[in-house]
């Protein structure tokens, strides 16, 4: 990115970086001066056609210090994607298996449905909308046998960001099953955090200045159903850490979450609900049960660029668990909703994972999602959290993959 701007807007410092190769000391302390002192500098990034992701102060210095070439950085700066196409993709067998499982719930409906139009037409507001039913059992089933490589593991869950990397040592069923991530529950009080570091995220039809229409409101409407559904004690903190500027709300909202953890220890699982972003035009949407839902997608960070390894100064001694949470989550999605969830995205920096070993962060839906989608969407995910967090997923993978539990 920066070489780009210098060609095409300081070509002296472009030929010095080229062929003197000087620009890890000096071209540096120059950008930090310009960027500091000369606001052109940034107008002039933005007249070149290039947009920055910049996720937290983190990934800001990383970008500045320029962590990786330019094509290393690309799923950070390029496309109309915040997290990349590859995420958008769904196995064929997946889909298939989603469409039957639909048809299926039809045909089951198909009586129902047709008393429903003899009765007399009611009000719209008095009629009752059907309920979400929890799939009791699965649609799809993976074939761990043919599972075990890592190519193989990669190319049926994950979208590895261009940012970062990963090895078969961590992207193994042993490591991905072999964790037990059922809730503890050996302290009283709240169990699940569930927050927002981008609070201001909305969707098509969201009301101004009404939370409920946000991400806040998916993230009071998931609260409900993991309470009054599933038994979980559930916190969720509303605290805004993007309102003037989305640029450090990673850094923003960090010690307000420590110190919610710290007052706080029941707390096992830390979810930070998001919606993506993507282009115009294109909807993250399914037909589940007769109901327009929102697809959602689980993340990770791995604290590592491609081009420099581990980041010392992002630790995060939970990586591992972080992954094998993500990764039991999308298994049960795929197994009981099978095309509801994209695939796991895996980026470079932390995103405030370290803090509990079941961490994770969710984008539900996209802008262009309506506020119908998203509500429809929290049902089965909360229904997916259930499974893995009471441990029937976990369990059932471990066996049939024949995955010893670790100690």
């Amino acid at each position: 990115m920066q070489g780009q701007i210098n060609r095409t807007y300081l070509p002296v410092f472009a030929f010095l970086e080229e062929e003197t190769g000087i620009h890890k000391n000096p071209l540096d302390l120059f950008r930090e001066m310009m960027l500091s002192q000369v606001p052109i500098y940034k107008y002039s990034e933005e007249q070149a056609g290039l947009r920055v992701s910049i996720e937290d102060e983190d990934t800001y210095d990383l970008l500045i210090r320029q962590e990786g070439t330019d094509e290393e950085r690309k799923g950070v700066e390029d496309g109309s994607l915040e997290y990349g196409e590859d995420a958008l993709h769904i196995d064929s067998d997946l889909e298939k298996a989603m469409m039957e499982e639909n048809n299926s719930y039809s045909d089951k409906n198909q009586e129902e449905e047709e008393e429903e139009e003899k009765e007399e037409e009611l009000p719209k507001e008095n009629k009752e909308t059907r309920e979400f039913q929890k799939a009791q059992k699965k649609s799809y089933e993976y074939d761990w046998k043919n599972l075990k490589e890592y190519e193989d593991i990669v190319s049926a869950f994950y979208a590895i960001d261009s940012t970062t990397s990963i090895t078969d040592e961590q992207l193994n069923l042993e490591n991905l099953l072999g964790k037990d991530m059922t809730l503890k529950g050996d302290l009283e009080g709240p169990q699940i955090l569930i927050y927002h570091t981008h609070s201001q995220e909305g969707f098509v039809d969201s009301v101004e200045g009404d939370a409920s229409t946000t991400i806040v409101g998916a993230g009071d409407r998931l609260a409900q159903i993991l309470t009054e559904k599933y038994g979980f004690r559930v916190l969720h903190h509303t605290g805004q850490y993007d309102v003037e500027a989305r640029d450090y709300a990673y850094s923003n909202s960090l010690p307000a979450i420590e110190q919610v953890l710290a007052e706080n220890p029941s707390i096992e699982v830390v979810i930070d609900l998001h919606r993506d972003a993507v282009a115009e035009g294109r909807k993250l949407m399914v037909n589940l049960q007769g109901k327009p839902t929102a697809q959602f997608m689980f993340f990770n960070g791995l604290s590592r660029t491609r081009s420099k390894g581990d980041i010392s100064y992002l630790e995060n001694p939970y990586v591992n668990d972080n992954l094998a949470f993500s990764f039991q989550a999308q298994v049960a999605c795929n197994e009981y909703y099978p095309g509801l969830a994209r695939r796991i995205y895996l980026k470079a920096y932390r995103y405030n994972m370290h803090l509990r070993a079941k961490c994770m962060l969710i984008e539900l839906g996209a802008q262009t999602n309506t506020v119908e989608e998203i509500m429809n969407a929290c049902d089965p995910l909360a229904h997916v959290l259930a499974k893995v967090l009471y441990g029937e997923t976990g369990m059932q993978a471990r066996e049939a993959a024949g995955v010893e539990l670790e100690e």
